[in-house]
Order: structure tokens, then sequence, then C-alpha cells
């Protein structure tokens, strides 16, 4: 059984200012009894692209569409890949939600 945390870095821009990069990303993983994660409007998720599963996106989840969620970016002026470009995201794709947001310590 995989733990339900999971610790992920911003890497972009596309979220700012809300989440700017060198942020950690606290990430709650857990699924409910039938298998899906429960998504709300607003926040901020983690989820596969639908054609490059290698790569991790860091989203807004705004609307459920029957297709899956509406990924948006908060910072629309950086180039940003998200529901604009390959529109909504199954929720099979939807990896996790974020809880909370850190910086480490500077050393």
């Amino acid at each position: 059984m995989r733990c339900p945390l999971w610790r992920v870095a911003v890497a972009e821009r596309s979220m700012e200012p809300a989440l700017r990069p060198g942020d950690w990303l606290l990430v709650w993983r857990g699924f409910r009894p039938d298998g899906q994660l429960r998504v709300r409007p607003g926040q901020i998720v983690i989820a596969q692209h639908p054609s490059r599963p290698d790569l991790l996106l860091v989203k807004r989840a705004t609307d459920p569409k029957p297709a899956g969620w509406w990924l948006a970016s908060d910072n629309t002026a950086a180039p940003a890949v998200d529901s604009r470009s390959f529109g909504p995201v199954p929720v099979g794709l939807i990896r996790g939600r974020v809880l909370l947001r850190y910086r480490r310590a500077p050393r």
C-alpha cells in the first residue's frame, strides 16, 4: 500500500502568485472506496498531462465537465499548459490535491 501523502516541487510560474518555483507541496493522494479522488472547484491538484503521461501538472480545478475536470493556470500571462490547450482532464489522471505549500529552510 502506498503512502497517501506525497511531496511535489513547483518548477514553473504558471500558478503564481499562489505558488512559485521552489515551493514544495504536500499532496493528498488518498482515494475513496469508489476509487476516485474527491476534488472540489477551486482546489489545486496534481494531474498527469493527457498526452504526456511522464509530465505532471500543478493546476487549479475550476469546473467539472462530463469528460473530466477543467484545469487552469492562475497566471495566464505565463506560458502555460492547461485545459485551454488540451481540454478537460479525465478524473483518472488527477493524482492528488494540494493540502499545503511550504518552502525549504535556507541552509
